[in-house]
């Protein structure tokens, strides 16, 4: 989930974090201005369940409209580049174990330890 604080502020007609600040400072709400500005970019911030509320009534707003999801990422993707990973050609039903590589004419290497 992704912070919509700055949406939910502009509605309030408050631009600015410092502007925020002092908004959540009139309800008791006293967060540091680095993590007002943290919460205003849409950076993840540990918020405390009551201190959600007072955000809450200093915005006028409700969790939901704090909250932005964010999209699912689509599970048919394909890659862009048309490359595949490293084995993905030979699936097998088992376990995958790794393959030494041969070295050019000194036979096998040794496999990593399990």
């Amino acid at each position: 989930m992704k912070w919509n604080l700055r949406m939910v502020a502009a509605q309030r007609d408050l631009w600015r974090p410092t502007e925020v600040l002092a908004a959540f400072q009139q309800v008791g709400f006293n967060p540091s201005l680095s993590k007002v500005a943290a919460l205003w970019g849409g950076t993840p911030v540990t918020v405390r369940l009551e201190d959600l509320d007072k955000i809450c009534a200093a915005l006028n707003c409700t969790v939901a409209d704090l909250l932005q999801a964010e999209p699912l990422a689509d599970a048919r993707a394909v890659p862009e580049s048309g490359q595949r990973a490293v084995g993905a050609e030979e699936q097998t039903a088992g376990p995958v174990r790794p393959v030494p590589r041969s070295r050019r004419g000194t036979g096998p290497r040794s496999l990593p330890p399990n």
